[in-house]
């Protein structure tokens, strides 16, 4: 994505997503803005900054004293007091797309530009308006599936994630600072640092910034889900559970063995982390062509699956393609279910599955379902918190990751008393690092990589 100088034309879209709704919207952002606007409806007041205005949108193949088509809302924010920083116009019309395009293509033919993806964040970004992780967490609320994800989103649109790197930027300038200083003014007795002062500087960056990646493990999570694949034998119940799971009837569940032939999928959120649950035809061995169809995609979502979920029946003794199953997902995050407890006697004892985690449940009853759920969410998570600013991008861990690295390269070569000069390259690659995640030494190439995946208008 090239995208012109900014000050040299003004940019025009669609803001609102395809299709009908009550309300779309036309938005504009340049210097002829307000001019087009003027020329696009017939307004019943002259506009003001910040100042919602009625207008009309006329037939433009009507007579002379236009034929109204529709009414309109037209909000102008002028320079620099607008999301771009520059003049921006929204137009919003009801939700027809004939006359948002009608709006857009007088648009175009009164000198705008059809607005690339991101475009208008991009000029936000270029203005000084956001900085790059706030940018991105614009497309990530957008984007967001579950109410945990937008939160996340809006903390990263506040600024958390530059609030807990900054300050350890400025710490890490200060070093480079000093390090030169010794450097360059040694003939004006200006001391050199000690190499005990510079390993204690690089020893407090060090922590917070490890802390930093290792959000990544539940951001990451929350940010982009995760697969679990709820597998066993037929007649298990496993349909029943991914039901329960799923809190409707979403599987058909029946008493024949074999029900299910093939995958049946689901997206739910369980406490925010978006889940894909997959319900899986029984494994067994089977001679039906069909039936062997769908055992074989079941194992290809228990290879996939981030998760799994392994269901035992509480009425049937372990058989060998069980414990064949037990063994195959034991290292990786799994749980068994051993499910129909309400139909044995109670205290019997779980079956012994190894080292994984066992729990009793009934689909039919409902015990232990709200347990079944806490254990799935702690696997997915892996017990980690979540905190303000956490990592939620791979480019932004790939960052910190870097940053780390080079720290670890300048304390070992200051404790091998090399000379500052080749400390002060690891530090300027930390610096380098940590600056590309508010975009001041972002490469072009990566900023269109970056805005080219938003949606048009936005």
């Amino acid at each position: 994505m090239n995208i012109p100088d900014s000050n040299s034309d003004t940019i025009a879209a669609i803001s609102t997503p395809p299709g009908r709704g009550g309300i779309g919207i036309v938005r504009l952002s340049g210097s002829q803005a307000a001019s087009i606007a003027t020329l696009l409806v017939r307004l019943r007041q002259p506009i003001e900054h910040g100042r919602a205005r009625l207008a009309d949108v006329l037939d433009e193949k009507s007579d002379s004293d236009g034929l109204r088509i529709d009414e309109a809302i037209v909000t102008f924010f002028a320079a620099p007091n607008s999301y771009t920083s520059e003049d921006l116009v929204e137009i919003a019309a009801h939700g027809s797309p004939v006359v948002l395009e009608m709006l857009l293509w007088r648009a175009l033919a009164l000198g705008a530009r059809l607005a690339e993806p991101g475009e208008f964040t991009q000029r936000a970004f270029l203005a000084g308006k956001l900085d790059l992780t706030q940018a991105e967490a614009v497309r990530d609320l957008i984007a967001a599936q579950t109410l945990t994800q937008a939160r996340l989103a809006a903390s990263q649109m506040g600024g958390a994630l530059s609030r807990r790197v900054e300050p350890l930027k400025h710490a890490l300038v200060e070093l480079v600072a000093l390090l030169e200083a010794g450097i360059d003014f040694a003939e004006d007795d200006v001391e050199v640092t000690p190499q005990a002062e510079i390993a204690r500087r690089i020893g407090e960056l060090t922590p917070p910034l490890a802390a930093l990646e290792a959000s990544f493990a539940r951001g990451r999570i929350v940010h982009d889900g995760l697969t679990l694949a709820i597998v066993g034998r037929p007649n298990a119940g496993k349909s029943s559970l991914f039901n329960r799971l799923v809190e409707r009837d979403r599987a058909i569940v029946a008493a024949t063995p074999g029900t299910t032939r093939d995958t049946v999928a689901e997206q739910i959120s369980l406490d925010g982390i978006p889940l894909e649950l997959v319900d899986t035809a029984g494994l067994r061995e089977a001679d039906e062509e069909v039936e062997q169809l769908g055992i074989a995609r079941s194992r290809e979502a228990l290879a996939d699956a981030a998760l799994v979920v392994v269901v035992l029946d509480a009425t049937e003794p372990l058989n060998d393609e069980e414990c064949r199953l037990l063994a195959a997902v034991e290292g990786r995050p799994a749980v068994v279910a051993v499910n129909k407890r309400d139909l044995v006697e109670a205290g019997r004892p779980l079956p012994d599955c190894g080292g994984l985690a066992m729990l009793a449940t009934s689909a039919l009853t409902g015990d232990g379902i709200p347990a079944l759920r806490e254990r799935i969410l702690s696997l997915a998570t892996g017990g980690a918190a979540a905190e303000p600013g956490m990592l939620t991008s791979l480019r932004h861990h790939q960052a910190i990751a870097a940053a780390l690295a080079a720290l670890a390269d300048a304390a070992h070569s200051n404790s091998a008393s090399i000379p500052h000069e080749m400390i002060l390259l690891d530090l300027y690659r930390a610096l380098g690092a940590l600056d590309s995640l508010t975009g001041q030494t972002t490469s072009d190439d990566i900023l269109n990589l970056i805005f080219s995946t938003f949606c048009i208008g936005k």
